[in-house]
């Protein structure tokens, strides 16, 4: 099987490269969209960074743009994936049904397969597995009663997730939005994304931690 994985540089896309490469598939490339600000379906902060993760990887990577109109950002992407030779996409979708029909819609009309293999898991679980077999990635986003500026930059340990467990109404996955992670290091790194310089900005119950500069460690 010949995929193309969509990557956003977060813990999910990354588990579900992770799994792919785990079925013996062939990665063909990876994709991150650099959205607007207002994208409903791609992650915006710090996708500029994925070139170093994919590095880490040692995937070739392509940046797609999207205009981050609700309905132009996907065929965007059915217009990259268009000019891909693949049998099929590999997402991290978690939950979000909007996400998944819009995936499921254009591949159909390609003729390739959507693979989701997140799907519907459940989230304490998941998110456990990842920080076991050695994921370690930071939070980026914030936009959740619960979720202070502390949380900003941290890096989500077993600590951390069971802190998470005792914040009542936020999604432990973050799957509503609540938050954005960034990986630094996973079973399929060659080496560690290294933080050299970073912002913070923090405003009422939301914020991000923007990177400025990194590097492979």
């Amino acid at each position: 099987m010949k995929v193309a994985c969509l990557f956003s540089g977060g813990k999910d896309s990354t588990y579900s490269i992770a799994w792919a490469l785990n079925q013996g598939w062939e990665v063909y490339t990876l994709i991150s969209i650099l959205p607007m600000e207002n994208s409903y379906m791609f992650h915006h902060p710090n996708v500029n960074w994925c070139n170093l993760q994919a590095e880490a990887m040692q995937l070739p990577l392509i940046f797609g743009k999207s205009h981050g109109d609700k309905t132009q950002e996907i065929e965007d992407l059915k217009s990259l994936l268009s000019s891909l030779k693949i049998d099929g996409i590999v997402s991290g979708a978690i939950a979000s049904e909007y996400q998944k029909e819009q995936l499921d819609r254009i591949t159909y009309e390609l003729g390739i397969k959507n693979f989701a293999p997140l799907w519907h898991k459940k989230q304490e679980k998941l998110l456990e597995e990842m920080i076991e077999q050695g994921f370690e990635f930071i939070i980026t986003a914030v936009s959740a009663e619960g979720l202070d500026e502390k949380w900003l930059g941290r890096l989500i340990d077993m600590q951390a997730y069971n802190e998470l467990r005792k914040i009542k109404g936020i999604n432990i996955v973050f799957e509503g939005g609540e938050a954005e992670t960034f990986v630094l290091n996973s079973p399929i790194f060659n080496k560690k994304i290294k933080i050299n310089n970073a912002v913070k900005n923090f405003k009422g119950s939301s914020g991000s931690y923007l990177i400025k500069e990194a590097e492979l460690a």
